[in-house]
């Protein structure tokens, strides 16, 4: 049987069938859990943010229009929704500690065929833990990029900004990114080489 696409669900779902909507929670319940842990370093907030999100993005599911994906559109609600949840308790942003992300690269397109499970696990816990030094926006971006597979067109609309800004970000967040693997882990980076 055929998987429905994300805008067959929505059609679906504006047509009465409430119901339906569970389709798309399931699909992305663990990228939106994921991405609220990049703002907050508790799991039940990182929770609460991900229900508020889709409880949000239920109610304005009539205001999505298809020309960009619709992971896209909801990362800017579960963005916006986590974002305006610090502001009401007047803290900053805080990035989740390294053993809370261990689902952000889960889904990191490897060659299983000349690397094993474990090496695998072991590069992206590295990655993970290096991103984490990261200023935010960067880490955004390198997550938005990788993780959740968006276009520099997608990223520049749910950040506010340009491709070619994105793509400058993304080149600037790279680099940093191999700064702090040779500066903290320069073991650890030979073995990923």
């Amino acid at each position: 049987m055929r998987q429905l696409e994300d805008t067959e669900i929505i059609k679906l779902v504006l047509q009465g069938q409430q119901a339906q909507y569970g389709l798309l929670v399931a699909r992305y319940q663990h990228f939106v859990f994921t991405l609220a842990l990049r703002f907050v370093k508790n799991r039940e907030e990182a929770e609460e943010i991900a229900q508020d999100a889709f409880v949000k993005a239920y109610r304005c599911l009539s205001d999505y229009r298809a020309e960009g994906k619709f992971s896209t559109w909801l990362y800017t609600i579960v963005r916006t929704t986590a974002l305006s949840t610090l502001r009401t308790r007047k803290g900053n942003v805080i990035l989740a500690e390294p053993e809370q992300l261990n689902a952000v690269f889960e889904n990191q397109n490897t060659n299983t065929a000349t690397v094993s499970i474990t090496e695998q696990r072991s590069q992206q816990d590295l990655i993970r833990k290096a991103i984490n030094y990261l200023p935010e926006t960067d880490a955004q971006v390198l997550t938005l990029f990788y993780t959740a597979e968006q276009s520099l067109e997608e990223i520049g609309l749910i950040l506010g900004l340009n491709a070619n800004h994105v793509k400058v970000r993304l080149f600037r967040a790279r680099q940093k990114l191999r700064d702090v693997l040779e500066t903290k882990y320069p073991n650890e980076l030979k073995h990923l080489k």
